[in-house]
């Protein structure tokens, strides 16, 4: 399950996400800590929790602590700016979507328009991977993760779509870079964690299946051919760098169908 968003003081976070340096809890001035510490802000506290959560690939870890400790002060001294982990946990993920282009020029080829975005999108999502543990059910409603937002829009304005079919085509692309992006993360902490490389741990694994099961590829015929169909890496390429190729060719040729289906859509619907 994906980390909740929005969970802390409503007041507070939609104040520090749309351009105010502090925000109140509870109708209250955020917790005062004695003597501040020269140099902090809201938007020094936000890079450090955010280096913090991509040192980590991962939010889990995150606290007011372990951003306390990074930059060299208490948890408590953070509460003057930020009213707790909630709503900074909110901030940064806002903040994070300032790095995708949201300007493009549609120059009337949606088709390009909405391929750059995804792209840029699921590049994002790989250098902060653990953006894709914030669930989007709710979204944070920031100005950097809107501007994403109106971007696909207006990429996606001259498809010509129906408003309640675009509202599904735009669920759709997010689900699906979100979702390619997801898978290569997870691949890529698997091999780190495990220490043991994809290719090796395919390898183990098909061997015993050939030994264990040798009728397989009669039972799962579909399956097989599937399994054919991947690209074998080049001679002496690094396993790494063959696996991120075909991932990508992967996300393309998806993406791809994606929109032929969405063009075929408008098409067909009378515009």
């Amino acid at each position: 399950m994906g980390i909740i968003a929005g969970q802390g003081d409503p007041t507070a976070s939609m104040t520090l996400l749309w351009g105010r340096a502090e925000a109140k809890a509870n109708g209250r001035p955020a917790r005062k800590a004695p003597g501040p510490k020269p140099g902090l802000s809201v938007d020094v506290i936000v890079e450090a929790a955010i280096a913090v959560a991509d040192e980590a690939a991962s939010a889990a870890g995150l606290s007011m602590r372990t951003v306390g400790e990074r930059l060299g002060c208490s948890s408590m001294a953070l509460y003057t700016y930020v009213p707790g982990k909630a709503e900074l946990l909110d901030l940064m993920y806002d903040r994070v979507h300032a790095e995708i282009a949201t300007d493009r020029t549609v120059d009337g080829d949606w088709r390009a328009a909405v391929t750059g975005w995804a792209a840029e999108l699921r590049a994002f999502c790989l250098r902060h991977p653990w953006v894709l543990q914030v669930s989007y059910a709710r979204p944070v409603l920031g100005p950097h993760e809107q501007a994403v937002l109106e971007a696909l829009l207006r990429a996606l304005s001259g498809a010509g779509l129906r408003a309640e079919t675009l509202r599904a085509v735009v669920s759709s692309l997010f689900h699906f870079v979100h979702g390619s992006a997801r898978t290569t993360a997870e691949a890529r902490r698997a091999a780190a964690v495990t220490g043991v490389p994809d290719r090796d741990w395919w390898n183990t694994r098909v061997t015993l299946l050939n030994e264990l099961a040798p009728d397989f590829a009669d039972r799962f015929p579909l399956s097989t051919r599937l399994a054919s169909s991947q690209a074998a890496p080049v001679d002496e390429e690094d396993p790494a760098d063959a696996w991120e190729r075909e991932t990508d060719g992967v996300f393309s040729a998806g993406l791809a169908v994606l929109l032929d289906g969405i063009e075929a859509t408008a098409a067909g619907s009378g515009r």
